[in-house]
């Protein structure tokens, strides 16, 4: 498949801490397999710190969402708890801390990151997002 046909992938997860490792070997799979064998070290980051907010912070089920479309790779988290993430702090204050880094990484690793509440059948939840833009080789 050609590095410009969009594509999507979701991996549904229990709440198990070893979800975290299980996600980013399915990532870093599915972007060798799509040939963007350079965005796997970011990505795999990204998704670590994405799916250990969900895994570590909620109860309930989470899932990643890795799409591409248009050279930009987007992930996701989809947990079940509705309250938004704690905003991050700035990187430089966080390096002594061993807990509280996760978005910061993220907003400090992505192009773009956010994430909006979701309702879909009943059940409330929220998804945290972030992107990294293709870079010319």
């Amino acid at each position: 498949m050609p590095e410009n046909e969009p594509w999507e992938y979701t991996l549904y997860i229990p709440n198990d801490p070893r979800a975290v490792t299980v996600s980013r070997r399915t990532l870093r799979l599915i972007l060798t397999m799509h040939g963007l064998i350079r965005l796997v070290d970011t990505a795999e980051l990204l998704a670590t710190e994405l799916i250990t907010n969900s895994v570590r912070h909620t109860k309930g089920p989470a899932a990643l969402r890795v799409s591409w479309s248009a050279g930009v790779l987007r992930i996701g988290a989809w947990d079940a708890d509705p309250e938004p993430p704690e905003p991050p702090g700035k990187l430089e204050q966080l390096t002594e801390l061993e807990e509280g880094r996760g978005l910061a990484l993220v907003r400090a690793c992505a192009d773009l990151w956010g994430w909006q509440p979701l309702t879909r059948g009943g059940h409330r939840g929220k998804y945290v997002w972030c992107e990294c833009a293709m870079e010319a080789p």
